[in-house]
Order: C-alpha cells, then structure tokens, then sequence
C-alpha cells in the first residue's frame, strides 16, 4: 500500500490519470479505460489538494500535499513529509476503531500522495450544520473514535518503551505543531499581520483580548501543555470540518496534524465546534425561533458526546488497562480497588478541564484569527455574524480563565444556553 517511488511532483489532472492507470489495483477499481475517467479537484482546505476520481466501475479520492500552506501561497512553505505522517496517523486509527475513517488504498510517501475510499453520500460535517441537519449516529461514533484512539497510544494501555516509539514515530511532524502553537495560541492575543475578523463590529473586542493578561496566561499554560505533554497520539485537527457524515455513519478525515499531545485538545476541539454551531445557528435565521430544534439538538450532542467519550474511556482503562501507569498491583483489595476507581474519576476531572480550556482556546481563534469557520463566515449579515460571534467569544474566555468553575459539560452547555440571547456592545 505504501510506496516510496519519484521525485515530487504536484499532479495536476492529466499527470494523476497517468499516475492512476499506472497501479493495477486504482485502474481495475475505477474500471473503464483512463481517459474516460473523471477527476474533479475539490479541495476546500487550507493546505492540499484533493481529488475526486470516478470511473465506471467505481470511485476514489486522491490527496496531495503541496510544499507551502495552500490557503496562503508559496510564501508560507511546509514540509511534505506531514503527508507521511497523516497516512500513519490513518492507518493507526483504521486498526484502533475500524470504520471510522476512509480506507487507505494506496501511499507514495515521495509524492506526498495518499488514495482513499470515496466517502459518498457523506458530506463535511460543518456544512450539514449550517443547513441545520441533525446528526443521530455521531455521538456514538465520535466518542467511540476519541475513546479508543485516545486510551489505546496512551500510557494507560501501553508499556513505556512502545509508548515512547510511538512518540518517536511523530516527533518529526514539528512543522504542523508549530502551526498549532502560532495560529491557536499565540496570534489572535496579539497584533499579527493574518489575523481577521468580523470588523468593525468586533474592533473592540479584539482590542480587549489583546491586553486581557488573565486571558493570556491561561491561555499560555494551555499553549505549554500542548508542547509538553505527549499523552497519546491525538488527531490534532479534530474540527467538523474534518468529519464526514451521513445520517447513519461518520468517518474521520485529514490526521495530519496527528502527533503525540493532551488528549483533551482532541475533544476540546470536537465540543468548541458544537458549540460555534450552536451560537451561529441564531444568525442564519430567517424567523424568530426557526432553529431551536436545531439549537437543542446541539446542545444535547455537546452533553451526550463528553459523557459517553468518558464513558467509554473509563471503560477501557477497567478492562484493557495494560500500560505501565497505574499498575493494578498496587492497588489490591478491596481498598485498592476503591482508591485506583477514585483516581479513574479524577483523571477524567483533570481532562475535562483541559477539554473545557482547549475548546476555548479553538474557539477563540475561529473568530479572531487567519482560518475561520463557515458556521460563522456564511452568516450574510456582518452584524448579526459579529453578535453570534461574540457570544461565543464570552462564553470561550469564561471557560479559559475560569476552567475549573466548569466542573461537569452540563456548566458549559447551561452557561451557552443563557448567552444565546444576550445582547453584546460592538464598535462601529
């Protein structure tokens, strides 16, 4: 499946059927003679380029990376090696929870090059929220994809030495995190030349979190955990833009950010998005009140993903607990038993915690910084995006600072629903 073959080069239409017809296995599953195949470039990123290729016989998708940030130019180079390690952050999590994410069918780490099953009739997740479309299968996939990626590259479940391989294996992928590290916390609490936002509206507001000193230290204490605290191989880009859904299946998209960090920027990450939606989800209106299914639905789905993800967690560590920390031999009897189960459930506090801090942390940057969310951007209206936006920007400092005042997702999900009719101050 992975190929190591060629100097780099970016495959445009012609180039990629070429490519294509030269693997047996593409051709016979596209069927058809090459030319008649056909390939549509549909990325929609900010980083790479995408395909979509069909033939008679059946479909597939083809992502390349580019050797600079695609959403920026040439200006801003990247290493092609993240490609790389995307497809070993989809292969691990294929073995981890199957089904989950598209099935790989071919890698050419030279070209930088990944083919893939065609997800059809899946759509991003994020667009499906802003039409207002109910999700009834995601809690349980997603919580499921979380739970078992996040326990099973953890120490939890593995010994030292192969957790520490595992480490190895992605410590390479610097240039991504450094990404992470600049445009989620650093640039939107400073004067920086991408920033952007819904101006002149949120003038003030920008202003305010620039010089907000409360705000930059929690956000800098979450910034050093991120850099420091490899606790299991994290999917490091877990947006609703990286999930493609159907009503009955959910797959996970685009590891490429994958490396060894705090398991709760993963989930930070998957809620900071529910709850953009949730606050965007006012401004598409068209009546008042034409959304608060919707508005329930994601307020629910906030609630249900935290608490099966712990659960699910949690039950992974009492039976697949197989790693060098908290060995079950110094926990025996029925003390011990008891001691190791309040433990379990202070672990989860200290997660959630961080899960409420980086959800604030993703937050934040959607609004303030180079790379946005269409919850928001699609919102025709400057004024009423502005208003969505700075609610959610209120609640999001709320949980950064204050992150151990949340203490159960029923505090952040209560603290959403009373500022979904605030009114804010905007500049003019």
């Amino acid at each position: 499946m992975a190929q190591e073959q060629g100097d780099y080069r970016i495959l445009h239409e012609g180039a990629l059927r070429d490519y294509l017809a030269g693997l047996p296995e593409i051709a016979a599953l596209l069927g058809d003679e090459p030319p008649s195949w056909a390939i549509t470039e549909v990325g929609d990123g900010n980083l790479n380029l995408v395909f979509i290729v069909k033939g008679g016989r059946g479909g597939i998708a083809v992502k390349q990376a580019l050797p600079y940030v695609r959403l920026v130019g040439e200006s801003w180079p990247l290493p092609l090696s993240r490609a790389h390690y995307e497809y070993l952050a989809l292969s691990k999590q294929a073995q981890l929870a199957p089904g989950l994410v598209p099935a790989l069918l071919h890698h050419n780490e030279a070209l930088a090059l990944t083919v893939m099953e065609l997800l059809e009739p899946h759509i991003i997740m994020r667009k499906g929220l802003v039409a207002a479309t109910q999700y009834p299968r995601f809690v349980d996939d997603i919580s499921t994809f979380m739970a078992r990626t996040l326990f099973f590259t953890s120490d939890l479940a593995l010994p030292a030495a192969e957790k520490k391989q595992g480490i190895a294996a992605f410590a390479g992928n610097h240039a991504l995190c450094k990404i992470t590290e600049d445009l989620i916390f650093t640039d939107p609490y400073r004067i920086a030349e991408q920033n952007r936002w819904t101006a002149p509206y949120l003038d003030g507001l920008a202003a305010s979190l620039r010089d907000d000193m409360d705000l930059h230290v929690a956000n800098a204490r979450l910034k050093l955990k991120f850099m420091a605290s490899p606790e299991a191989l994290i999917h490091g880009d877990l947006h609703t833009g990286s999930i493609m859904v159907t009503e009955s299946e959910t797959r996970v998209i685009d590891p490429e950010f994958a490396f060894y960090g705090p398991m709760g920027f993963d989930v930070g990450a998957v809620l900071a998005n529910l709850l953009m939606a949730y606050f965007a989800a006012a401004g598409h209106e068209r009546s008042p009140a034409e959304r608060a299914a919707f508005e329930g639905w994601v307020l629910e789905t906030i609630e249900q993903v935290w608490n099966e993800f712990a659960r699910k967690f949690l039950d992974l560590w009492r039976s697949e607990a197989s790693g060098d920390a908290y060995p079950v031999s110094l926990f025996v009897g029925e003390r011990g038993v008891a001691r190791l189960e309040a433990e379990r459930q202070a672990y989860m506090q200290r997660l959630f915690t961080d899960t409420v801090g980086f959800a604030a942390a993703k937050t934040i940057r959607r609004i303030f910084g180079l790379a946005h969310n269409i919850d928001f951007e699609l919102i025709e209206d400057p004024k009423k995006r502005a208003i969505s936006e700075a609610r959610a920007v209120r609640l999001a400092r709320a949980m950064m600072v204050e992150a151990a005042a949340f203490r159960t997702i029923a505090d952040v999900t209560g603290a959403a629903r009373k500022l979904r009719d605030w009114q804010p101050e905007l500049s003019n």
